[in-house]
């Protein structure tokens, strides 16, 4: 049968396809691939394995309703219209797990960098603006025994807390869906509403996925009620915060600062005023980008999209639903 990627992914995946008696083919361009174009290559295949932000939506499912799974490079799938998959019976499989830690490394690191204002440090020495010594200017602040929230804390979310109570003594709370009992056990986690999420954190850091629940929830009134010290990281998805209010936040001291991996829109444009504030850093998206995390991310993948080729459950699904019908 035939795979059709969207994007050149580790070799690691496309071997095992390949292995499994299976045509690939890959869209190895790094234009974006408009969503006609997609399903014309989706047309002559039998699976897709989408890497990137490609619009799996009920239109691009109804005209590729032959696919036999969709597997995504990814762990979020907010991409997909899930109903509409399982309506249509396609298995859509994520790849979990094999990203977490090193997810949880960039949210630790954006907490660091913002905690001593590091982007903005390091810009005045590339603009040869580092001089004399000054010991009131621009200061950082300390994170030992501070409060660390977690938006979401599932496995990323479960990876940066125990970093954090490590390195610096933090406490955890979080706001989840429901009671996440490992977390309670291991590092004495406590849950606690969103509003209590909110007013209690000072380090509130974002694991979620995006949803219709999730979308847009970090807004003005939600920066209103957090910390004036508070640090804010998104490493989850731009579409959690909203980014105009963010910047509205930063600006009027209402919170301290603010880490992103994830942006709103993304890209961000370069002109983008976030770029150039002190007590901001960003990075383009890169919290799986390991040489490991992706490997197994493209194993993953591959199996999910194997898996469906024969009929069989997929390893890690998303819709599993889709097998009851």
């Amino acid at each position: 049968m035939k795979v059709f990627i969207t994007k050149q992914i580790p070799e690691t995946g496309i071997q095992l396809i390949r292995d499994a008696g299976h045509e690939v083919t890959i869209h190895d361009e790094s234009r974006p691939l408009p969503q006609e174009e997609l399903i014309a290559q989706c047309l002559q295949h039998d699976a897709l394995i989408s890497a990137g932000f490609n619009k799996i939506d009920a239109h691009f499912l109804e005209t590729c309703k032959h696919l036999k799974v969709v597997s995504l490079f990814s762990v979020g799938y907010d991409s997909v219209d899930i109903d509409a998959a399982t309506r249509l019976k396609i298995p859509v499989g994520n790849t979990p797990d094999v990203l977490s830690r090193a997810t949880a490394d960039i949210a630790f690191l954006l907490m660091l960098a913002v905690s001593r204002k590091a982007f903005f440090n390091y810009k005045k020495v590339l603009d040869g603006k580092w001089q004399e010594f000054e010991p009131i200017a621009h200061l950082g602040q300390e994170l030992y025994g501070k409060t660390l929230g977690v938006f979401g804390l599932g496995n990323i979310g479960y990876e940066m807390a125990i970093k954090c109570k490590a390195a610096f003594g933090m406490k955890i709370i979080y706001h989840n869906r429901k009671p996440n009992v490992k977390a309670e056990q291991k590092l004495e986690a406590t849950y606690v509403s969103f509003k209590e999420l909110l007013a209690q954190s000072d380090v509130l850091t974002l694991h979620a996925n995006l949803s219709d629940a999730t979308k847009g929830i970090f807004d003005k009134e939600a920066f209103a009620q957090m910390k004036s010290n508070a640090i804010f990281v998104n490493t989850g998805r731009g579409g959690l915060h909203n980014e105009t209010d963010l910047k509205e936040a930063l600006d009027n001291g209402t919170i301290w600062g603010a880490g992103l991996d994830v942006t709103n829109p993304e890209p961000m444009d370069k002109d983008n005023p976030l770029l150039t504030m002190p007590n901001v850093c960003i990075l383009p998206h890169i919290g799986s980008a390991t040489q490991e995390a992706r490997n197994g991310m493209a194993v993953m993948a591959a199996k999910n999209a194997i898996a469906g080729l024969k009929g069989e459950p997929l390893p890690t699904i998303v819709n599993p639903d889709v097998y009851d019908q």
